[in-house]
């Protein structure tokens, strides 16, 4: 049996290479929502933050995620975030 390579991804804001594991994924439908993707199956765009509090707080004074969604963000996302940790 072979051994599973672990799944990457970058955060938008410090741009390290992480395992998915150690990533909150924002995700933007198809209609404009944005949500925070627990489970990292949701459809739509996504992008990655890392689980710590001076990246997220990072992100909301660059606004780094609305310009990799391409939508306003909510403050309500950074909350939720904040509160996830």
């Amino acid at each position: 049996m072979q051994n599973k390579k672990p799944v990457l991804r970058s955060c938008v804001v410090s741009r390290e290479t992480l395992e998915k594991k150690d990533l909150f994924r924002i995700v933007r439908d198809k209609d404009g929502n944005v949500s925070v993707d627990l489970k990292g199956k949701a459809n739509g765009r996504g992008a990655y933050l890392k689980k710590d509090k001076d990246i997220i707080d990072k992100a909301q004074k660059t606004k780094a995620l609305e310009r990799h969604l391409d939508c306003k963000i909510p403050d309500e996302i950074y909350d939720e975030l904040r509160n996830l940790l």
